[in-house]
């Protein structure tokens, strides 16, 4: 055979090929929170729907914006933009002006997304990183409105303080004590205080198992997470409380469903080999129980991703498959080879 009149064509590994693109797999993502979304809007009213548009439409617009302005390609049609845009807004009160989670939305596209050269390289979740800088507005972010208190679209924060404000689970756990009036059934369907798309474990679940059967996520680094989580605070109950039920309230209150399945796995942002994933989820879940134990904060979830994404180049580094067909050289090889 004459293999000089083939006409064959060499491209840079990876050779394997599929259907998936960023914007099939952003698309899942989005289905898979659309569970969540329901439940904040049946359980808060129809301003979680209105305060995730808002969230949604500023993001896009200020990708369009950045790359506009920076005569770069738009990106916009990845839908990359839609999930920033929801996950921000699944991490704040209902309660949360429209203003003020444009000016995160804001954030979280330029300063930790565009910035660091767009999607792909940023080394945090845009959205984890815009709702740390919120906290400039401590007490807009810490009101809290009851389940059930349904938010007309144009209420006022300050008509959520005056009427419809509750305490959440964490903050009894905060303080050592079992949750007063919330039952482990409550927070597991959603019918407890929170940020809007967090509170229904149920619906968090759902959207998880979607994403599992998609094959966008792999259980390594939810599983790690939560079963830390739940070990940690199942051996070291605070207030002398019974460790069971600590340890469920614990994984079922606050931010550590909605976290670990749709935020610690953010493909940017969080190691690619499996064993490093383990690793990663196993420090979220210390990190979130140590700052909730230790901190004068009653939640620790969105820091601790934080602070794990930064050490996601170590793991990488250092936690990695051996290569194919690779012999670990002797003692005495290595000392010739640094002699030489």
């Amino acid at each position: 055979m004459d293999y000089t009149k083939l006409n064959l064509k060499a491209s840079s590994s990876p050779h394997i090929r599929s259907n998936e693109d960023v914007r099939s797999i952003m698309l899942d993502v989005i289905i898979a929170m659309v569970p969540a979304l329901v439940a904040a809007i049946y359980f808060f009213g129809f301003r979680a729907l209105t305060v995730t548009a808002v969230s949604v439409a500023a993001c896009v617009f200020f990708e369009w914006l950045y790359c506009k302005i920076m005569k770069r390609p738009q990106p916009i049609g990845d839908l990359s933009a839609v999930v920033t845009g929801m996950l921000l807004a699944f991490t704040c009160p209902v309660s949360i002006p429209y203003w003020m989670i444009v000016i995160g939305d804001a954030f979280a596209i330029i300063i930790v997304k565009q910035l660091y050269g767009g999607l792909g390289k940023n080394f945090m979740n845009p959205a984890l990183g815009a709702r740390a800088f919120l906290f400039s507005w401590a007490g807009t972010m810490g009101t809290w409105v009851a389940s059930g208190s349904h938010m007309t679209v144009g209420a006022s924060t300050e008509a959520a303080i005056d009427g419809i404000t509750a305490a959440t689970p964490l903050s009894f756990l905060h303080q050592g004590l079992m949750p007063d009036g919330t039952t482990l059934l409550n927070c597991f369907m959603g019918q407890t205080g929170g940020s809007l798309g967090e509170v229904s474990a149920l619906m968090l679940i759902i959207g998880g198992i979607y994403l599992c059967w998609r094959k966008v996520i792999t259980l390594h680094i939810p599983l790690a997470f939560i079963l830390t989580v739940f070990i940690i605070t199942l051996l070291f109950p605070q207030g002398g409380q019974e460790h069971l039920s600590w340890a469920l309230y614990n994984v079922l209150s606050g931010g550590v469903m909605l976290g670990a399945i749709f935020m610690a796995t953010d493909y940017a942002s969080s190691p690619v080999t499996h064993r490093g994933q383990i690793v990663f989820g196993i420090g979220c879940g210390l990190i979130t129980v140590f700052i909730r134990y230790f901190g004068t904060y009653s939640e620790g979830v969105c820091f601790a991703i934080i602070i794990m994404n930064c050490t996601v180049w170590l793991l990488d580094r250092y936690i990695k498959p051996v290569r194919f067909g690779f012999v670990k050289p002797e003692k005495s090889e290595k000392k010739e080879a640094a002699a030489k």
